[in-house]
């Protein structure tokens, strides 16, 4: 696959000046000196999938690229939500998981903790939903948790994780170091 990185920069670099408040201290030069090709390569993934990836600024100085679409990425839905749970499933399977999705690409579906600070950045997932990462004690039993915005709150829900919907995605970060 040929890649096309000077475009998906150009992208990228549009979003980081559009949305400085995710981002307040940051110059663009510090972001660009730690892209490497393999990075490049998942955020090109992040892009093509609806994601529109942009940089946040975490309280504690990690710098993350997170999936900061208005709703849950249009590519990465209707996805159960791991591998064991798509094995599980005998009817009507989807076509992956969200998880071993994510780890292909090399990125990780978001904590509620990142989930709930993209909400402090903007109203994300009106409409839709996310899986976000579901701790093992609530995974062995069965479930796993997404999250969603109505009525001006963040919502932290449950739900068999073989499940999946048109309206519920996931995503992503990816690690870019610290500030």
């Amino acid at each position: 696959m040929m890649h096309d990185f000077d475009t998906l920069q150009d992208s990228l670099y549009k979003r980081f000046e559009a949305h400085m408040e995710r981002h307040p201290t940051v110059d663009w030069s510090e972001v660009q000196s730690k892209l490497s090709s393999e990075m490049l390569q998942t955020l090109e993934w992040m892009e093509q999938t609806g994601g529109e990836p942009d940089l946040v600024s975490m309280p504690d100085g990690r710098l993350l690229v997170i999936d900061c679409s208005p709703e849950s990425p249009v590519g990465r839905r209707s996805l159960c939500y791991d591998d064991v749970a798509l094995e599980k499933r005998k009817k009507n399977k989807p076509a992956g998981s969200a998880v071993a999705t994510a780890t292909e690409h090399g990125v990780r579906l978001l904590t509620e903790e990142l989930y709930r600070h993209l909400q402090t950045l903007g109203e994300f997932d009106l409409k839709t939903s996310s899986w976000i990462e579901t701790p093992e004690s609530i995974r062995t039993q069965g479930g796993a948790l997404y999250c969603d915005r109505r009525y001006q709150h963040v919502f932290v829900y449950h739900n068999g994780a073989d499940s999946y919907y048109a309206n519920r995605g996931f995503r992503t970060y990816l690690m870019l170091g610290t500030i």
